[in-house]
């Protein structure tokens, strides 16, 4: 593996434990058209909407990433006939194939794909066992097992947060009401995968609405659902039934674009293009929070919420970022790195809910922010960055099993001066749950503003 702008990765002893080194050097702006993998939250549902669909469906655009091929892997543990031609993927789904697993599915570090399996698990008669690595073994499955528990599913974990290892014995499920305690998508679509199988009408109320891919692919398939806004949040209801197939064609990933976009704010001298990006409203909260900063953002829909994005280098200044802008908290980061840059002080509140993401990212973000030479708080669950405009220093950065960490190091340093030196990223195999070809985007984003040069 190279690092960007030729820097070779350091050398890595041998062993299961390998870690990998992604060496970074800034000083080349980001100058060209990038395609993100398709949209990791869309892919993991037309995965499992076609598992439960009768019938035979196709998926196009699915992400590439170890996360997504852990769910594909799952739905063919359940029964499913799964098949791969030509980046089209065919999935032979419905009801009468699936069962109980015959041995525990491994998530690796998937949390949205645990959490949505576990819906699904719930419907199904006999018991499934859901496991995961060191960093997802630490997530709390508290907020899916709840709601499954009271719908008459039975689901055990370790400990009063339910980490995983996650033992879902499903069968016989009843509607209930129920208003998530957090803004979280996972949690609405489980609780709505299992209510396509349960008796009556389930209902979630939510008070922030969260990404509406879920509701949106269910009512495609056919299912009994509606869903409305009301004031700043949604209410789904759902009765059981039973799924169509389809043909799903997955858009670019808008938590990967933000990378790419904040990348061309941030990077002197920089233009970038994010081609195919999902588009959807509660996608893009990171736009504005950019633009209110003072970036440029040039959005061109194409249709059907798919579009491109472009961004220009400029000069940011401090905001207020609020948890209901972004409610999946995907993209705090990367836009901690913006902040970094910026003149004057950014506040991210409420940000508690990053604590219980693949690592404690409220920490590991002051962390990272301050490694580059810019203060960072944490203040009860605020986030508070002191940007001074000074470029930033390179860094040493340990991404502790963390994507998003790894590929917000990468960008912070691409956007270090070439005279001060090289950034390293430990753990950079932690990338292929997400973004497998981040590195290799990274480098010819940068080499084609060296040919132009």
């Amino acid at each position: 593996m190279t690092g960007s702008g030729g820097d070779p990765a350091e050398s890595q002893p041998e062993g299961a434990d390998e870690q990998r080194v992604q060496t970074v050097r800034g000083g080349t702006p980001l100058v060209g058209t990038v395609q993100v993998p398709g949209d990791k939250s869309v892919s993991h549902r037309a995965l499992l909407l076609a598992a439960l669909a009768e019938g035979t469906s196709t998926i196009a655009g699915l992400s590439n990433g170890d996360d997504v091929q852990r769910t594909l892997q799952a739905i063919a543990a359940l029964g499913a006939e799964v098949g791969q031609d030509d980046g089209r993927v065919t999935v032979h789904g419905g009801r009468s194939r699936l069962h109980a697993p015959t041995a525990a599915i491994d998530m690796g570090n998937s949390g949205t794909g645990m959490r949505l399996l576990a819906g699904v698990a719930a419907s199904l008669a006999g018991t499934t066992v859901l496991t995961g690595d060191a960093s997802l073994s630490g997530r709390p499955m508290d907020r899916v097992a709840r709601p499954l528990v009271q719908m008459g599913a039975q689901v055990v974990g370790n400990g009063e947060r339910c980490v995983p290892p996650l033992t879902v014995s499903g069968g016989a499920l009843q509607g209930i009401e129920y208003s998530p305690p957090m803004a979280s998508a996972q949690v609405k679509g489980a609780i709505l995968l299992a209510g396509i199988a349960a008796e009556g009408e389930t209902v979630v109320y939510e008070t922030v609405a969260t990404r509406a891919h879920t509701e949106e692919m269910l009512a495609a398939a056919g299912a009994a659902i509606t869903f409305q806004r009301v004031d700043g949040g949604r209410v789904v209801r759902v009765q059981k039934s039973s799924l169509r197939p389809g043909a799903f064609t997955v858009p670019g990933d808008p938590s990967q674009a933000a990378f790419w976009l904040v990348g061309g704010v941030i990077v002197p001298g920089s233009t970038v293009t994010v081609a195919d990006v999902q588009l959807g409203i509660e996608r893009l909260g990171f736009l504005g929070v950019l633009r209110r900063m003072g970036a440029t953002i040039e959005m061109d829909e194409t249709g059907n919420l798919t579009g491109s994005v472009t961004s220009y280098t400029c000069l940011l200044h401090g905001t207020v970022v609020e948890a209901a802008e972004i409610p999946s908290l995907d993209e705090v980061p990367i836009l901690a790195v913006a902040a970094a840059t910026a003149l004057g002080s950014t506040r991210f509140r409420d940000m508690g809910e990053l604590r219980v993401k693949e690592s404690d990212r409220l920490a590991g973000t002051a962390e990272l922010v301050r490694s580059f030479g810019v203060a960072a708080d944490v203040e009860g669950d605020d986030l508070v960055v002191h940007g001074t405009g000074a470029p930033l220093r390179p860094a040493h950065i340990d991404a502790h099993g963390d994507h998003r960490m790894a590929m917000a190091a990468a960008v912070a340093g691409a956007a270090c001066a070439s005279s001060t030196g090289v950034t390293s990223i430990v753990g950079w195999e932690t990338v292929a749950t997400s973004y497998p070809a981040f590195a290799d985007d990274l480098d010819r984003l940068t080499s084609s503003a060296r040919e132009r040069g």
